[in-house]
């Protein structure tokens, strides 16, 4: 049968291909249809849809309009039948493109609905639902207003638009109850119950963050994780109405939006796998560089593929870290000025500096050095209003050794951080005197 078949299929093509060199382009039209119908029985769609486009564009070139826009559709099932959605939409595109042909203005309108719908389901299923809604507010223009906003297939729209907005499957139930009332074909209601599925499962999936810190300061990283629940995908996938199996569950992309001061240190590798009914946790590393009034993490948009073919984003929520400056530390060192030498004076140069990200206010420093190392000139106390980060305070001290020996200098610092929390340090510094 198969084989009779396929010997039909050539018969057909090589007739409609010789009919069109005579001219007789109605004959060589309905041969290429003939050829597409035997071919989707052969499950042979790839071809099905070059024999379908053919005949169509035979009788656009007649000016048989209705006939090519009728061959257009069926060749978009054909696609359909292949899961080959973009080559699918293209065609419902360049059909649209025939329509203003037709004589009567309710085929016009009615033409106009199907097919912008079909080409908007066709880009949900792939991810871009919202380039399908803008592509049917612009044909919208071209409709009657209210044929279009009173056919059956806008609300549809509508409802999964609905749905999507207000996170309520009540919406794809009224879709279900109503399921044998849209007038699509055997194919096109398979596209449909494949994006309600993917609008089904996008609102049955849960997100939850969790951070391993309540507090975080600006120089520690922040581990992240990102729980998303599958279990009550179970359900859907198991339910016969929608006719799928699922083999594969996939998120392909990571999308992290996040506040001016941070940044994705770490995230998992894609492909990432999902297993269908159960907890999967999904683990990333932000870093914070400053702070702002309001860090902020999220939303993640997951680009998510079924079977490696339909796609769809799911948009988590956001995540407020709570960060807060580390506390404010101070360095301090000397240098000698001059190579120290016993019975000579010589300057010793301090310096005490505020490396952290935090302000230092009412800074008080006291030097202590042993009664060996005479002071000759220079304070040893010093009282600062304020050293803010990255800044500095420099002062020499004269001293006289009077003895050879191993000693130490001790500088104590007192400061309040930008919390009101009171800091006391001790630095020592080990200093020599030779013979």
């Amino acid at each position: 049968m198969g084989k009779d078949q396929r010997l039909a299929v050539e018969k057909h093509i090589l007739k409609a291909e010789q009919l069109y060199r005579a001219k007789q382009f109605k004959k060589a039209g309905k041969s290429y249809h003939s050829a597409g119908n035997l071919l989707l029985n052969l499950n042979e769609y790839e071809k099905a849809k070059v024999c379908f486009v053919n005949s169509a564009k035979i009788f656009t070139e007649i000016g048989r309009f209705d006939t090519s826009v009728e061959l257009f559709r069926q060749s978009g099932e054909a696609c359909l039948w292949a899961n080959n959605f973009k080559d699918a939409n293209s065609i419902y595109k360049e059909a649209l493109n025939l329509i203003p042909k037709l004589k009567s203005g309710g085929d016009r309108n009615s033409n106009y609905v199907i097919f912008s719908v079909l080409s908007y389901m066709c880009s949900y299923v792939k991810g871009t639902p919202n380039e399908g809604l803008e592509f049917l507010k612009k044909i919208s223009k071209k409709v009657d207003k209210e044929f279009f906003k009173e056919h059956q297939l806008i609300k549809l729209v509508s409802e999964i638009t609905l749905a999507l907005r207000d996170n309520e499957s009540k919406y794809v139930k009224k879709i279900k109850d109503n399921f044998g009332n849209y007038k699509f074909r055997e194919a096109e209601l398979k596209l449909l119950k494949l994006v309600l599925i993917i609008t089904h499962i996008k609102l049955s999936i849960t997100t939850s963050f969790e951070l391993d810190k309540e507090i975080y300061t600006t120089n520690e990283i922040l581990n992240l994780d990102l729980k998303l629940d599958t279990k009550p995908l179970v359900e859907i996938i198991n339910n016969s109405f929608y006719q799928f199996e699922l083999n594969q569950f996939n998120i392909t992309k990571f999308l992290i939006n996040l506040s001016d001061n941070l940044a994705t240190h770490n995230k998992p590798s894609v492909p990432f796998p999902l297993d269908i009914g159960k907890e999967t946790h999904l683990r990333f590393k932000i870093k914070p560089h400053f702070q702002v009034d309001k860090s902020i993490i999220g939303p993640m948009v997951l680009t998510c593929e079924l079977n490696n073919d339909l796609i769809f984003l799911y948009e988590t929520q956001s995540i407020i870290p709570n960060l807060i400056s580390p506390p404010a530390t101070l360095t301090a060192s000397i240098r000698n000025l001059r190579p120290p030498l016993l019975e000579k004076t010589f300057p010793l140069e301090f310096t005490i500096e505020n490396q952290s990200e935090g302000e230092a206010l009412d800074v008080k420093l006291n030097v202590e050095f042993p009664e060996q190392l005479k002071v000759m000139r220079g304070t040893t106390n010093k009282q600062i209003y304020s050293l803010k980060s990255n800044e500095d305070i420099k002062w020499e001290i004269n001293l006289k050794p009077l003895e050879a020996g191993d000693y130490v200098i001790k500088i104590f610092i007192k400061f309040v951080d930008s919390d009101q929390n009171a800091i006391e340090e001790m630095k020592e510094f080990p200093f020599s005197i030779k013979l």
